[in-house]
């Protein structure tokens, strides 16, 4: 027995297709959702370009519509988040508290062009009678997926709004970790944000919830700085596009930082000339923190390095999707960040084009694609 639905299906050739795809039901361990809401990144339209086709899609939430016969952790009926880092449970990493980054599962770890199909792919899902990989192994653009147990989370709020919800499982995760599990902010610290899109708005609520005392954010768009305001930055500062390296962003923070730089900086433009503009934020023996996930050759002026200054490059925020995005949903429901706020449009999956214009162009904090 199988259902057929819509699905946005990337040809891997840079363009895409709203399609009728075929899903079966789950085998074993896999589990159907009826996805009601997805969440843009720039990863999904980075995925028209993978030289395959694929559906597409990686942030979403949704119900439970079937589940494999050993399928203990969800029911029919249930609300649940979608999480593409699926851990195995037995790799080295796994065993080690790195579930982001399972050896066996990943996606993303063990290529070099940021997608590898890993074990978690399952078949099940057609297009045009052959069978089609989904993205990140859930591919959420889609009216319904067919995933691993491991790939669902049951949401503590059973009601909260789809829209919402969505957005946990990849920009919102990414960067409130990257301040909390990553770089494990301390209250009383202070604390720069460079770039206030959707990853670095997470970024400043993960410092704002560590109850850092100073939270400087950094953009060429001051639109998007008055959001960080509401977000949680305490004090703002509007870039120059030519300012190289962000060097004079650096003496301002410097200067709001009794002369020795923030406890902790945050590179969230994925712009790889500022790679190294972070190490140029923080006081001696500091924590500058890469969140794009830049994947080019940087040079660094090693100077930048002087003193004791540590510079990691955290995925996915160090999720371990079944305790974190219940702690994200907890904040969340005790107002102590902001989620509904953080959706500035939804759309149909029809307008997707349009949904990647308003991306590409920075007019959204973040978009959603709505299922009825």
């Amino acid at each position: 027995m199988s259902l057929r639905c819509k699905a946005a299906i990337a040809k891997g050739d840079g363009s895409y297709a709203i399609e009728t795809i075929e899903v079966q039901n789950p085998k074993d361990d896999e589990v159907l959702v009826a996805v009601k809401a997805a969440g843009l990144c720039h990863t999904d339209h980075d995925s028209l370009n993978w030289g395959k086709p694929i559906v597409m899609g990686h942030e979403g939430a949704g119900v439970v519509k079937a589940v494999g016969p050993k399928v203990k952790s969800v029911k029919v009926g249930d609300s649940i988040i979608l999480n593409w880092a699926t851990p195995c449970g037995t790799c080295f990493q796994c065993e080690n508290e790195n579930e982001h980054i399972c050896e066996n599962n990943s996606p993303v770890v063990a290529g070099g062009n940021g997608y590898t199909d890993g074990h978690a792919h399952i078949e099940g899902t057609t297009w045009n009678g052959n069978s089609i990989e989904r993205s990140f192994n859930i591919g959420t653009l889609s009216e319904y997926t067919l995933v691993k147990e491991s790939a669902v989370v049951l949401n503590p709020i059973q009601d909260m709004p789809f829209s919402a919800a969505s957005i946990v499982s990849c920009g919102v995760m990414t960067g409130f970790g990257s301040a909390v599990n990553s770089a494990k902010v301390t209250e009383g610290s202070s604390a720069v944000v460079l770039g206030t899109g959707g990853v670095g708005l997470n970024v400043i609520q993960g410092i704002k919830v560590s109850k850092a005392a100073k939270i400087i954010a950094i953009d060429i768009n001051q639109q998007r700085l008055d959001m960080a305001v509401e977000f949680g930055a305490t004090h703002t500062i509007l870039a120059d596009i030519n300012d190289e390296g962000l060097l004079k962003a650096a003496e301002k923070v410097k200067e709001m930082t009794n002369g020795r730089g923030a406890d902790y900086a945050f590179e969230c433009t994925a712009i790889p000339a500022l790679g190294a503009a972070p190490l140029a934020m923080i006081r001696n023996a500091g924590t500058a923190v890469q969140v794009s996930g830049i994947e080019e050759k940087v040079l660094i002026d090693m100077e930048l390095f002087e003193w004791d200054k540590i510079y990691i490059n955290p995925l996915y925020g160090k999720c371990n999707p079944q305790t974190d995005f219940p702690k994200i949903i907890n904040h969340y429901k005790n107002g102590e960040i902001k989620l509904d706020e953080m959706i500035t449009r939804t759309y149909p999956l029809e307008e997707l084009e349009t949904a990647f214009d308003d991306m590409l162009k920075g007019r959204n904090a973040k978009g959603v694609i709505v299922f009825e």
